[in-house]
C-alpha cells in the first residue's frame, strides 16, 4: 500500500474518532474514506474494517466519559446488553429489509429532530437527576433494542438517533447523552464485528493502524466535549444531522 493511502487512513480516522467521541457520525468520515483509498473492497468488508478501527476509538471514548460523568451502573448495564442483542440480529437480518425502504423513513427523522433541536433552545442543556425507575429502565431498553437493531441492518445516524432519545427520554443533557450514546456504540459496534469477522469482512492491519488514530481522536474529541460542555455538544450535533440529512438527500435523488 502506498504511503500517501496509508497517511490519508491514519488522518481520516483521526478526524472520525474526534467528531465520533464529542457527538458520533465518525462513520460519516471514516467509511467513506475507506471506500476511496480501497475502492476494491466490497461494501461488508468496508463496513468490517470500519467497525474494527471506530471500537477501539468508541472504547477509549466510553471509558473517558466514565471517568468524569456520573451514570447509574445498572442504567449502562441495561444500554449495553440491549444494543449488542438488537445490533447482532439487525446484522443478521440485513438482507430482509431493503436499505431504499429505510432511507425516507431516517430521513424524515432526521429532519425531525434537527427542528426539535434548533427550536426547542434548553433541549439538552440540563441534567436532570431523576429517580432511576422501572419506568426509565423500561424506556432505555426500547429505545436501545430499537436503535440498536437499526444499527445493526442499516447504521447512519445512530449516535444522534441514541443522543436524541437519551435526552428527550431520560432528561439528561447532551454531555451526559453523549456518554450514554458511546456505550450504547461501542456496544453494537462489538456485535457487527461478532457478525463480520467470521465472515472474513475485516482486513485487521488496516483495522489496527485505523484503530490507533481513532484512539487518538477520541480522546481529543472527549476532552473538548467535557470542556466546552453541552452548548458546544448541541452546535456540533446540529451540524452532525444536517450532514446527514444532506448525504440521504443526495444518496436517495442524485446519486447514480
Amino acid at each position: 500500500m502506498e504511503i500517501e493511502i496509508i497517511i490519508s487512513l491514519i488522518v481520516f480516522a483521526f478526524m472520525a474518532g474526534a467528531i465520533d467521541a464529542a457527538v458520533g457520525g465518525g462513520g460519516l468520515i471514516q467509511i467513506p474514506a475507506i471506500m476511496g483509498s480501497l475502492p476494491h473492497l466490497v461494501p461488508a468488508t468496508v463496513f468490517g474494517t470500519n467497525k474494527l478501527a471506530s471500537i477501539f476509538g468508541t472504547a477509549s471514548a466510553t471509558l473517558s466519559y466514565l471517568k468524569q460523568v456520573k451514570l447509574p451502573w445498572l442504567l449502562l448495564g441495561v444500554i449495553a446488553l440491549c444494543s449488542f442483542v438488537s445490533a447482532f440480529i439487525g446484522a443478521a437480518s440485513v438482507t430482509l429489509i431493503p436499505v431504499d425502504v429505510l432511507k425516507p423513513l431516517v430521513l424524515v427523522m432526521l429532519i425531525v429532530i434537527a427542528i426539535y433541536t434548533l427550536l426547542k433552545k434548553q433541549f439538552g442543556r440540563v441534567h436532570v437527576e431523576t429517580e432511576l425507575t422501572t419506568r426509565i429502565l423500561i424506556l432505555a431498553a426500547l429505545g436501545s433494542l430499537a436503535i440498536g437493531f437499526y444499527d445493526g441492518i442499516f447504521g447512519p445516524g445512530t449516535g444522534s438517533f441514541f443522543i436524541f432519545f437519551f435526552i428527550r427520554y431520560l432528561k439528561v443533557d447532551f454531555l451526559h447523552a453523549s456518554a450514554l450514546s458511546k456505550l450504547g456504540n461501542f456496544t453494537t459496534n462489538l456485535a457487527a464485528l461478532s457478525f463480520f469477522v467470521p465472515t472474513g469482512h475485516v482486513l485487521f492491519q488496516i483495522g489496527a493502524m485505523m484503530a490507533v488514530a481513532n484512539i487518538c481522536g477520541s480522546l481529543v474529541g472527549v476532552k473538548l466535549a467535557l470542556k466546552y460542555g453541552s452548548g458546544f455538544i448541541r452546535i456540533l450535533f446540529l451540524i452532525l444531522v444536517s450532514l446527514l440529512i444532506l448525504r440521504l438527500s443526495y444518496q436517495m435523488w442524485f446519486a447514480v
